[in-house]
């Protein structure tokens, strides 16, 4: 049976976001129905505001809202935001769990979780005792997982659990086909903010290696802009040359030179998305790992190398 209660009181945030705007309407949607879209843009806070605006939901129950990022590092990310929001750690109110990263206590509420940890999840228990509500994030990367993880969770809504919550979330998602795939769900947009960007192409050089390009339109941003850049490469390799050809040409003190990329230390990866100290500019050399589900604060340019593996 679903719980029609309109509403509750929204918990109150001490920095506004785009997102809060459709906050209400989602909630709503949530109170009357099993399922709603969200389709918001990138930055707008859908992944670190929606689960703590739901969190205390009557129809909630006293259960857990689960979480659903497409990597590890998204995962660890959002877990962090939403605990410093809250002024906790990792494994009270917000936990973590991730291949070989598990971190949750009798006080979590809320978990955030990778796509392949949610399907062993549902298959363990496909009735998902103790939870209220599944929010799968970053739905327009489209994997097989996530795809998986949302059959499994509609025939458990449909067949054992008709008071479990689903809410597909995605930046860039057409929301309507997802909708129509939820029951004729609810579809909440959120516009979110939009600043004016300039793209400049600076060409191709085939006789000269990626990594020495990419180093001079680096240090061609830092002279010419301010704010910090993320650099996007192929791979792990060219991240470790064009960092060295950095480090040769740049003064230490023009720039934190910081790679990313899914084999690094988590500390290391911690530190790449981590905002720069005050005074100090950074540049991030990342894989296609930053491309979506991420914020990095302080960022002004991208340079993007064109080449993908």
């Amino acid at each position: 049976m679903i719980d029609t209660t309109p509403s509750f009181s929204l918990r109150r945030f001490a920095q506004a976001l785009p997102i809060d705007e459709a906050l209400p309407a989602l909630t709503s949607a949530l109170a009357a129905g099993s399922s709603a879209v969200l389709v918001a843009p990138p930055g707008a806070g859908k992944t670190t505001r929606v689960p703590l605006a739901l969190d205390g939901a009557p129809w909630l129950g006293g259960r857990k809202i689960l979480v659903l990022e497409p990597r590890r590092l998204a995962a660890r990310n959002a877990a962090a935001r939403m605990a410093a929001t809250l002024g906790e750690e990792i494994g009270e109110s917000v936990g973590l769990r991730a291949r070989l990263e598990t971190r949750v206590s009798k006080k979590t509420r809320i978990e955030v979780l990778t796509e392949g940890v949610f399907t062993r999840l549902i298959l363990d228990d496909p009735s998902l005792d103790g939870i209220g509500a599944v929010l799968f994030d970053e739905f327009h990367e489209r994997s097989l997982e996530a795809d998986l993880g949302l059959a499994l969770a509609l025939d458990a809504q449909t067949s054992l659990r008709p008071d479990l919550r689903l809410v597909v979330m995605s930046a860039t998602l057409a929301g309507e086909p997802v909708a129509e795939l939820l029951g004729g769900a609810p579809l909440v947009a959120s516009e979110g903010r939009s600043f004016p960007v300039e793209t400049r192409y600076l060409g191709k050089d085939p006789t000269r290696r990626l990594e020495d390009r990419m180093a001079d339109a680096i240090a061609r941003a830092l002279r010419a802009e301010t704010g910090s850049i993320l650099a996007f490469l192929p791979g792990q390799g060219e991240i470790r040359r064009t960092a060295e050809r950095l480090h040769e040409r740049l003064d230490p003190n023009d720039a934190i030179i910081a790679p990313l990329y899914g084999a690094l230390d988590r500390r290391e990866q911690d530190q790449a998305i981590a905002p720069a100290p005050p005074g100090a500019r950074k540049v991030v050399l990342a894989t296609a790992i930053a491309e979506t589900s991420l914020t990095i604060e302080g960022i002004r340019v991208v340079i993007d190398c064109g080449v993908a593996r």
